[in-house]
């Protein structure tokens, strides 16, 4: 919540925090944002993002009790721009095959579709 409220950087904007890897020794967190914009966008938030991250170290050893804070260090997931990129494909695609499936060969009569199953 850090991040979107105590950060004052101007690079740093539509950003989600998607989830966080902790090492097993609690030194370093690797933390996989996801940016909303171009490429370039997202190359600025990541640069804030860690010239911050220091702010954001000092926030979460306030808030954790443990004898080292990790260190954090910023990802790009690129996973919500690749799941849209196969929404995309797949509406492309899709359309053409359920309009195949709707357009059957034979006529279904209604006794056909009935349910012959005993009560």
């Amino acid at each position: 919540m850090a991040i979107l409220t105590d950060l004052k950087d101007p690079r740093i904007e539509n950003i989600t925090v998607t989830y966080v890897e902790v090492s097993p020794d609690m030194r370093r967190a690797k933390v996989h944002v996801s940016v909303m914009g171009d490429a370039t966008k997202q190359q600025l938030c990541l640069y804030g993002l860690q010239s911050s991250a220091g702010f954001l170290q000092k926030k979460v050893s306030k808030r954790i009790d443990t004898r080292y804070t990790p260190r954090l260090h910023f990802e790009l997931d690129m996973g919500v721009k690749k799941s849209i990129e196969v929404t995309r494909i797949l509406n492309d695609v899709l359309p053409m095959a359920s309009s195949e499936a709707t357009a059957p060969d034979e006529e279904v009569t209604p006794e056909e579709t009935t349910d012959h199953t005993p009560s």
